[in-house]
C-alpha cells in the first residue's frame, strides 16, 4: 500500500487496486462509522458514500499521505453531516417500526433480551458513555474514535483531521474530560 507504484494505480483506478483497498479498509470505516455514532445501516451508507467519494476522487491521489489516511478524512467529512441529519431524525421513534425490530409476528421476541442481571452494569455503562459522546463535538468525538477504537497515532489523526498535534491533544483533553465529567454526574465512575 505504501509503493509508489501502488498510488499511481489508484490514480489509474486500476479495478485490483480499488479492490484491494476496499477489502483491506471497508471493516475499519464501518466500525469507525459505528463508533462515531451512527446507527448499523447509517454507519453502512456513509462507508459505502465514502469509498464511493474514494473511487471517484482516486484520480487525485498523490500517495502523500497512506491510503488509510486518506479514506477516513473522506469519512470524516461524512460523519458531520450524517450526525446532524440522525440527530434531526431521530427526535421521535415511531413504535411500529420498534415493535417490528423487536418482535415477530406472533408478538415473541426477534432476539430475546440478555438476563437482566449479566447485562444492567454493562447496558447503563455504555449507555452512559454513547449519551455523555452524544453531547460532544464531532470533531472531538471523532479525535476519541480514531485513538481509542481504531488505535490511530497522532500523526494519522492529525491528517484525517486536518489538524496540528497540538490540536489533537487538546481534543482529546476536552473529549476525556468531559466523558470523566459528564459519567460522574450520571454517578458512574469512568
Amino acid at each position: 500500500m505504501d509503493d509508489p507504484g501502488f498510488a499511481a494505480q489508484i490514480r489509474e483506478r486500476d479495478v485490483q487496486a480499488l479492490e484491494e483497498v476496499v477489502r483491506r479498509y471497508l471493516a475499519q470505516i464501518l466500525r469507525a462509522a459505528r463508533g462515531a455514532g451512527l446507527p448499523p445501516q447509517l454507519a453502512e451508507d456513509v462507508a459505502q458514500d465514502t469509498f464511493v467519494t474514494f473511487i471517484e476522487t482516486a484520480h487525485r491521489f498523490e500517495g502523500r499521505s497512506h491510503v488509510r489516511t486518506w479514506l477516513f478524512g473522506i469519512l470524516y467529512k461524512k460523519i458531520a453531516p450524517a450526525r446532524r441529519g440522525l440527530l434531526r431524525d431521530h427526535e421521535m421513534d415511531d413504535i411500529e417500526e420498534v415493535f417490528e425490530q423487536r418482535f415477530d409476528a406472533a408478538g415473541s421476541w426477534i432476539r430475546p433480551p440478555r438476563p437482566v442481571d449479566a447485562e444492567v452494569y454493562d447496558a447503563e455503562v455504555r449507555q452512559g458513555i454513547s449519551g455523555c459522546l452524544d453531547r460532544v463535538p464531532t470533531n472531538q468525538r471523532m479525535a476519541f474514535v480514531l485513538r481509542e477504537i481504531e488505535g490511530m497515532d497522532t500523526q494519522e489523526i492529525c491528517k484525517i483531521l486536518e489538524v496540528t498535534r497540538t490540536n489533537v491533544g487538546v481534543l482529546l483533553h476536552r473529549v476525556r474530560n468531559r466523558l470523566r465529567e459528564c459519567l460522574e454526574a450520571k454517578g458512574m465512575e469512568p
